[in-house]
């Protein structure tokens, strides 16, 4: 007979509990008694439709003034150079179209390849100097204490901060006849003789060294804290290591030091390609591209064809000429870049 208690409990028969050890059953939930389809995994949420616009936004500001700035300029520059537009056409505002006869008037000039040629051996000129002393004054502030380098890089500050047009007149001052302070230097030194009236301006060689000189030490301090700050991110284990090796100072600089300072070098070396190109001020304040069209660069001469002889058509067609130069000019380095960007990425 079976007893009360077993069957107010309803005991059953001995064996596996149900459901224990197998597979769950499609679509029920642990712990519910719900069943249905499969369960689908959470759906990614949209990005909102400001959330994907935010970087259009922030851009616009700067694709507008790269637009007013950069783009259209070019492009009116561009359409001059295809059009008769002197003097006539700027009070007018008619100018007659011209097709390929600025180019070709540009091109058959006396003056087009020694200005080309001497345009870009001012420009090598001008780049290698600078990188060589900016490494140099570079190399130097990890050298200096912690007061020397704070005036060292202050005076530096200051050399390149001051506009082109100041500096100018000043380093004009410094090689002036009569009252110059370089001639004034040379006479007092008696070895040279007396140069108290030498008029550095009237020498094609002396001239293209005040222009040289005056270019490279505002583009100095630029390249110098740049590659600084970029040589004080080198850990100095490396050095540490050299040094225990027995290396030289030279030897790690050059092991060490440049293969670290290459992508920066190349970065500044394409700014200073641009910018020494379109030196404009500085020859034009010392020399006016004389004498003799001594230190007549592509810069100067697109001004004197514009704004001395008004034939704004042809000085627009040397603006398109020196764009495409300096294209060529900065490819290969700007292939490497971005190709060193991609690689860090």
């Amino acid at each position: 007979m079976t007893s009360t208690a077993d069957t107010a409990t309803g005991s059953a028969p001995a064996g596996p509990v149900a459901g224990a050890g197998q597979p769950p059953v499609a679509g029920r939930v642990p712990g519910s008694g719900r069943t249905g389809r499969s369960a689908r995994p959470p759906r990614p949420r949209r990005r909102s439709v400001g959330a994907s616009r935010a970087p259009l936004v922030l851009l616009a500001p700067a694709a507008v003034l790269l637009l007013a700035l950069v783009v259209y300029p070019l492009v009116r520059l561009i359409v001059i150079s295809f059009q008769e537009y002197g003097l006539r056409a700027i009070f007018t505002g008619q100018a007659g179209f011209a097709g390929l006869t600025n180019y070709t008037n540009v091109l058959t000039d006396g003056s087009f390849w020694p200005v080309i040629l001497r345009t870009i051996a001012v420009t090598a000129s001008m780049v290698i100097g600078t990188l060589v002393i900016g490494m140099g004054v570079s190399q130097l502030l990890t050298r200096l204490g912690v007061a020397m380098r704070t005036v060292v890089s202050v005076v530096l500050v200051l050399a390149w901060a001051m506009p082109n047009v100041a500096s100018s007149l000043v380093w004009q001052w410094l090689f002036q006849p009569f009252y110059g302070v370089l001639n004034w230097l040379i006479t007092q030194m008696r070895v040279f003789g007396d140069h108290t009236q030498d008029n550095w301006a009237s020498h094609p060689g002396q001239a293209y060294t005040i222009v040289l000189t005056l270019v490279i030490w505002q583009a100095v301090p630029f390249v110098a804290l740049t590659l600084y700050a970029a040589q004080s991110q080198i850990a100095p284990e490396y050095y540490e290591a050299g040094s225990l090796d027995g290396a030289s100072a030279w030897a790690m600089y050059r092991a060490i030091t440049l293969p670290a300072l290459a992508p920066t070098l190349l970065l500044v070396t394409i700014l200073s390609v641009i910018w020494d190109f379109n030196v404009f001020n500085q020859i034009w304040l010392l020399t006016r591209g004389g004498p003799e069209d001594a230190t007549l660069t592509l810069g100067v001469w697109t001004f004197v064809k514009s704004f001395v002889s008004n034939a704004y058509g042809q000085g627009a067609a040397i603006a398109v000429i020196s764009t495409a130069i300096l294209g060529v000019l900065t490819s290969y380095y700007i292939r490497r870049l971005i190709r060193s960007g991609e690689e860090d990425l």
